[in-house]
């Protein structure tokens, strides 16, 4: 993102990284060469090399800024709710609106999933680890109505489960027959609070 504050050459940086961007969701990582990246962002070849070492390095700088957690996060930081169910509810529902239209991102996943078998998740997983931790807190609030599982692993099971929800719709929502898409958000949250089976509190799976 380019700022009205921005020097000069983080102008110039962020000119790189959006032309990047674009060349990769057309034509892949592989596809594109730095000369067209230079080209596309309106500088030459050799003034690339003043702000990133290497293609592989603009990559990796698509791939974090272009992140949908930097929208992500303040939305669950700011989740509300009276209970831990509704604090949940919230996020999820705030988790889910803002990533409806990430396409362009999951294009850039499946880039590096393909092209570099992954191996950039751990160092983008470390640059949003610390906001992962402070949503964390909240699950902490909560804590006399959670069962004895730690919180990180209640966090990675959050995330989890409502990135499957939302790859899930990205992928194949608009081929789902409709009794898989309706209200589903709310079936994955009563599974992540309640899960599948059947219990004396939520005898058929209502809120409780």
């Amino acid at each position: 993102m380019i700022t009205l504050t921005a020097t000069r050459g983080e102008r110039t940086q962020a000119e790189i990284v959006q032309a990047a961007h674009r060349l990769f969701l057309c034509q892949g990582y592989h596809g594109t060469s730095m000369r067209q990246i230079a080209a596309q962002a309106g500088i030459a070849l050799g003034g690339i090399y003043n702000h990133f070492a290497s293609k592989e390095d603009i990559f990796i700088a698509v791939l974090v800024e272009g992140h949908p957690f930097h929208d992500i996060m303040p939305l669950l930081l700011a989740a509300e709710g009276e209970t831990i169910e509704g604090f949940i509810r919230d996020s999820a529902t705030r988790m889910v609106a803002i990533t409806e239209n990430q396409t362009k991102y999951l294009n850039l996943m499946f880039i590096e999933l393909v092209e570099f078998e992954g191996k950039h998740l751990p160092q983008i997983f470390k640059v949003f680890f610390p906001g992962v931790v402070t949503f964390s807190q909240r699950f902490v609030e909560g804590k006399a109505e959670l069962r004895p599982i730690p919180v990180m692993t209640l966090v990675r099971a959050f995330i989890g489960l409502f990135f499957s929800y939302i790859m899930t719709d990205l992928i194949i929502g608009e081929q789902l027959p409709p009794e898989m898409g309706e209200n589903a958000l709310e079936h994955f949250v009563e599974i992540f609070l309640h899960g599948v089976l059947q219990s004396e509190s939520h005898p058929e799976g209502g809120h409780g």
